[in-house]
């Protein structure tokens, strides 16, 4: 009897404990990797990368047998009732904690919906704010189906991990969820997300390759998207944010129309200013830089390599500034600095949350160029002191 009584505790007992019977095994799950977002007559279209964990870190030799990834599609008109409708063409639970990047096509920014379709992914439980987010031109798909170069992990992709290449240039600054929301949520109420596209420029042994580069960005507002800003006509906004780790700068030398020397810039620090007089505002920029050659040049000076550096950097700020200036952007927040420092005027000029902008809003720009490092000396003399 009391063997019978002390089972019997022991069983209630049991029934009582904690335990991982719920728990999904890793192995019957299917994991999120990217997201691809399009909008074609009326209908938004997902497409869905499930990643292949047979070849995650192992960057070096991967399984070439193992597919590293698969591309769902679906439509819906809604965003969610196409990934459900995706659902239903998938085999094990979807796990949404490890997708790493959100890419819109140029037709889902211009829809009225973006920002809600954002909200939605930030309301999920499973994602992260560390999400990068990216927009492109090119078919979505083709992007999402898109391996690295040397065929390593999408894990290790330009796409999954920006910050890695961002170091050796930081030619547009990654945007992330969190940069997202911050952007749109503070004056100007936009935000640049990078452009993407194909690049087709490589080639292996055996047949060309292709990789994703980044073109410029994309400019997402509260109200709607306003248009890209690509390539030359992007380069600016490097040198007016703080976070570029390097920049290259190539310019001409003066005396031979095919002379060129390029430059990598490093430590950027970029004050702004307002100045407010009655009820209007300007804005003073101080940009101090270092510079290092990265050719070999005679019959040059350090003093005549610093004055083309200023003309050249304060000329793609301006062309940056006055293209978007032309779509309607603030490219560079100066509402925001407003906003920081003189709350009171800000609100008597902003409207949405932008101040009025005009070319010469930008009323002074100051380049200072600390440092000229001639580089590694291989040769008798790089430039002239």
């Amino acid at each position: 009897m009391k063997r019978n009584i002390i089972l019997l505790s022991s069983l209630a007992t049991s029934l009582l404990l904690s335990g991982c019977w719920d728990i999904t095994e890793p192995q019957r799950m299917d994991y999120v990797h990217g997201i691809g977002i399009d909008y074609k007559d009326g209908q938004y279209e997902i497409y869905m990368q499930l990643i292949n964990f047979a070849n995650i870190a192992k960057s070096e030799r991967l399984n070439p047998q193992a597919t590293q990834a698969e591309v769902g599609h679906s439509q819906g008109k809604t965003m969610e009732e196409a990934i459900f409708k995706l659902y239903r063409s998938i085999d094990q639970k979807v796990f949404w904690g490890h997708m790493t990047y959100l890419i819109f096509s140029e037709e889902a920014m211009k829809n009225e919906n973006t920002i809600a379709i954002i909200d939605s992914f930030l309301r999920h439980s499973e994602t992260r704010y560390q999400i990068w987010i990216y927009c492109t031109k090119d078919p979505i798909q083709d992007i999402l189906l898109t391996t690295p170069i040397l065929n390593k992990s999408l894990t290790s992709s330009k796409l999954s991990n920006p910050l890695n290449s961002k170091e050796q240039e930081t030619f547009i600054e990654p945007v992330n969820l969190r940069n997202l929301v911050i952007g749109l949520n503070e004056p100007s109420h936009e935000i640049g997300i990078p452009y993407v596209n194909i690049n087709k420029n490589w080639e292996t042994t055996n047949r060309p390759a292709q990789d994703i580069a980044l073109m410029g960005v994309g400019v997402l507002s509260k109200n709607g998207f306003k248009g890209f800003i690509e390539n030359e006509a992007a380069k600016g906004m490097q040198w007016m944010n703080n976070r570029t780790h390097r920049g290259e700068l190539t310019f001409k030398l003066d005396g031979n129309e095919s002379d060129y020397l390029t430059t990598t810039m490093k430590k950027i620090k970029v004050n702004i200013k307002p100045l407010v007089k009655n009820d209007q505002v300007t804005f003073e920029v101080d940009v101090k830089l270092d510079a290092t050659l990265n050719g070999f040049k005679t019959n040059v000076s350090a003093e005549e390599i610093r004055k083309k550096i200023i003309k050249e950097v304060k000329k793609e700020i301006r062309t940056t500034y006055e293209e978007a200036l032309a779509k309607d952007m603030d490219i560079y927040r100066l509402s925001e600095h407003l906003y920081r420092k003189n709350v009171k005027v800000w609100r008597k000029l902003e409207k949405d949350g932008k101040i009025p902008l005009t070319p010469n809003s930008i009323s002074k720009l100051e380049i200072d160029v600390n440092n000229v490092n001639p580089g590694r000396k291989t040769f008798v003399e790089t430039i002239k002191e």
